[in-house]
């Protein structure tokens, strides 16, 4: 049955992320924030998926590469980078307003302190991890993309680009697993099987993605 939901969420996701880019700029920069938030806050959450424990956010990296993309593809690669500004802005504001939230003394009868302690007290955590990753991994991209480059020189861009991101989100996700995931779920190792087979399968299919949404724009 997860497997199930798991499509339907993907499913959902990539609506919601065309109808962003269906809005403009400023709802694909708000989509590859609120979705990368979306990602970290329930990141805790574990399921079954064919047989091992995995977390229920990967198909948030969907929307958020997917809305990248389409800020890069439409706008421009500054309004792209704009975009990671802002969401790590607002991914440490989230951290700031989780550690104050958690702050306030609840009353005798308050009912959701611990709800919330349980759910935001790793929040910092899984953010800085976040972000420290994210930054290493873009550096480590652009590396490999020139090395790739210079060792298959006669490859297309589709190529190249599609061996450096895999090979650059294998180690975002074993970086991230370990650095923000370690002691908080069950399975590690599943974590990163999945995950990396997740973000394969989005890299494989978002070359004919993005040109299927730029023939129904064409069309339009």
């Amino acid at each position: 049955m997860n497997e199930l939901y798991f499509v339907t969420q993907i499913l959902f996701i990539l609506l919601f992320s065309y109808g962003a880019f269906r809005l403009g700029k400023g709802a694909l920069t708000t989509s590859v924030t609120v979705q990368a938030l979306l990602a970290n806050l329930f990141v805790l959450k574990q399921m079954t998926f064919f047989g091992l424990e995995v977390t229920c956010s990967d198909a948030f990296a969907i929307g958020s590469i997917l809305s990248l993309n389409f800020l890069r593809e439409y706008f421009g690669k500054e309004s792209s980078k704009k975009a990671i500004q802002i969401c790590c802005f607002f991914m440490i504001f989230f951290v700031a307003m989780s550690h104050m939230h958690l702050r306030f003394i609840p009353s005798s009868s308050d009912t959701a302190h611990l709800a919330y302690a349980r759910l935001l007290t790793p929040a910092p955590r899984l953010l800085f991890a976040s972000l420290g990753v994210f930054y290493l991994v873009q550096h480590l991209d652009i590396r490999l993309f020139g090395w790739i480059s210079t060792l298959l020189p006669k490859s297309t861009f589709p190529m190249r680009s599609s061996i450096s991101l895999v090979l650059s989100q294998f180690i975002d996700t074993v970086l991230f697993s370990f650095l923000g995931l370690w002691g908080l779920v069950a399975h590690v190792g599943h974590i990163i099987a999945i995950s990396f087979l997740v973000k394969v399968c989005i890299i494989l299919i978002l070359g004919p993605f993005m040109a299927f949404f730029k023939r129904i724009q064409t069309d339009v």
